[in-house]
Order: C-alpha cells, then sequence, then structure tokens
C-alpha cells in the first residue's frame, strides 16, 4: 500500500531508530537518493504517495539496518561540498580530510606550474579538490587497488578533469618518475590489533590498516620524501602519531614540519618541508 513520503519518511526513521546516531536524517538522506530528487523536494513532497513496497528500497532500509553504510547503499558521498561517487571500492570520505585540503592550500601558490602526487588516491577526492583550487598544477594520482582506482577514475571523469589528472596503479611511488614538488596522502595509519566500529567492516580494510603498528606506511612514504629529494610533504595521520613522526624524522633535514589539528582538536596531520642540500 502507498504512504505518503512524510508517512514513509517516520516509518523509516523509526526502523532505523536504534542503529544509527540521526534515524529522521538518514531516513531522509536515503529517500533523496531513491527518488532522486533534492532537499527541496523532500521538503515541498511530503503528501506525495510513494510505493513502500519497492525492492530496491527494502533492501536499502535492510542494508542500513545492518549498519551497512549509508553511503554505499545510494552511492553518493559529500565532501568539500562537492557530490562525489563512492562504492566499496574506496573509503568513504571523512570531513577531517577537508582539512588537509585547506593546509595544502594555504602553502600553495595557484599560479605556479607544480606536479603534485597523491598516494593513496581512493575515491580520487583529495587530487580533485586540489585540482579545482590550482589550475596550472599536473596531479599524477596513485592506488595499488584496482576498484579505488576505478572509483576514482568515474569522479574524476564527472569533473571534467582526465587531462589533469593521471591515474596509475602501484604501491607508493614505484609508478612515479617525474620529479615531484609536492606529495600529498592520507594513508592507512590504524594499527592491525584495533577494533573498528562494525560499519567500518564495510569499507576496504587496506585503506584503513597501516601495519601492525599503524605508522609504517607513513614512515614508508616519509623514505621516499627523503630519497625522491621531494620539498613539500602533506599527510593527514592518526591522532596518536605525533611524537612517531617527529622521532623518525630526526634524520631527515628538517625546513619546518607543523602540525594541524581536527574539529575535536586532535592532531590530525601535518606539513613538511626538508632542505635536500
Amino acid at each position: 500500500m502507498p504512504r505518503t513520503l512524510k508517512e514513509l519518511h517516520s516509518e523509516i526513521s523509526e526502523a532505523l531508530s536504534g542503529v544509527v546516531e540521526s534515524p529522521r536524517r538518514e531516513s531522509e538522506l536515503l529517500l533523496i537518493a531513491y527518488l532522486q530528487r533534492d532537499q527541496l523536494y523532500f521538503i515541498t513532497h511530503q503528501e506525495t504517495l510513494i510505493d513502500d513496497q519497492e525492492p530496491r528500497l527494502l533492501e536499502w532500509i535492510e542494508r542500513r539496518k545492518r549498519n551497512e553504510p549509508l553511503e554505499y547503499l545510494t552511492n553518493r558521498v559529500s565532501f568539500y561540498s562537492r557530490e562525489f561517487y563512492i562504492d566499496e571500492g574506496a573509503l568513504i570520505p571523512r570531513p577531517e580530510t577537508e582539512l588537509l585540503i585547506d593546509e595544502v592550500l594555504a602553502r600553495v601558490n595557484p599560479n605556479k606550474h607544480l606536479t603534485i602526487v597523491e598516494v593513496g588516491v581512493g575515491s580520487g577526492i583529495i587530487s580533485i579538490m586540489l585540482a579545482l583550487h590550482l589550475p596550472h598544477a599536473h596531479f599524477i594520482a596513485v592506488d595499488i587497488s584496482p576498484r579505488a582506482l576505478s572509483v576514482a577514475r568515474r569522479n574524476i571523469e564527472a569533473f571534467g578533469l582526465c587531462e589533469r589528472i593521471e591515474l596509475r596503479e602501484g604501491d607508493l611511488l614505484s609508478c612515479v618518475s617525474e620529479k615531484i614538488d609536492l606529495l600529498v596522502s592520507n594513508p592507512p595509519y590504524i594499527a592491525h590489533e584495533v577494533s573498528l566500529e562494525s560499519n567500518l567492516s564495510y569499507e576496504p580494510q587496506n585503506a584503513l590498516f597501516g601495519g601492525s603498528v599503524g605508522d609504517e606506511i607513513i614512515q614508508r612514504l616519509l623514505d621516499e620524501v627523503l630519497d625522491r629529494k621531494i620539498p613539500i610533504f602533506m599527510c593527514e595521520m592518526g591522532y596518536d602519531q605525533r611524537v612517531k613522526v617527529q622521532e623518525y624524522l630526526k634524520s631527515f633535514a628538517v625546513q619546518s614540519l607543523a602540525f594541524y589539528k581536527d574539529f575535536a582538536s586532535f592532531d590530525r596531520g601535518f606539513s613538511l618541508k626538508v632542505n635536500h642540500e
């Protein structure tokens, strides 16, 4: 029996109650994606009749009740006020990563012609947002996962940036021979033994776990910065990894090292300049 949009919103909210933190908001987002409409339509069509037995909608509700991320159900994710495609092949972008974009843009001249390399491109959101703000930069975006590269390619095509963002499959910088002006990364940095929330089990584990300690990939990237004489490295990290990064850099000729905090005032990343002379 068809329900009005208002009734269906209430029913789905009730079904998600106790499962998600904001059931009414998630129910709204789920219905907007299902109807392929926007929030204005949702607000102004509350009395519109909707088929509440449509298999896809019922499947979405059941999958969300099992704590599968809403973003993977709808294939939509918001980042830096833009909408991107997402699926299980790539990590769901977090709001904290927007701060990494801000940190890069605060340190780069938008008029310069730079070669910027991103390691661990995932869904492509970092390279895409930087490319939109840095019109003269060329990007090489690397990932070890073919599935992640597929997601990134779809987003890069949607934003019309295929000529400026080159995708490559490989481990760290193994597939990059060019001189690098800036290296940026949001690498895996969680230790293997850390227990995660159940919803994270749906996300690609190789994009979450950085090793037995957690900072192994960050250390490998720091080695690349030294070996490849990369002048600037911008990196997201775990909230408890500041001291480890500082200790590891004691053998580097560091020109400057600045850490930035996330919205909860935890250390979340750093900007590194190295003197390679």
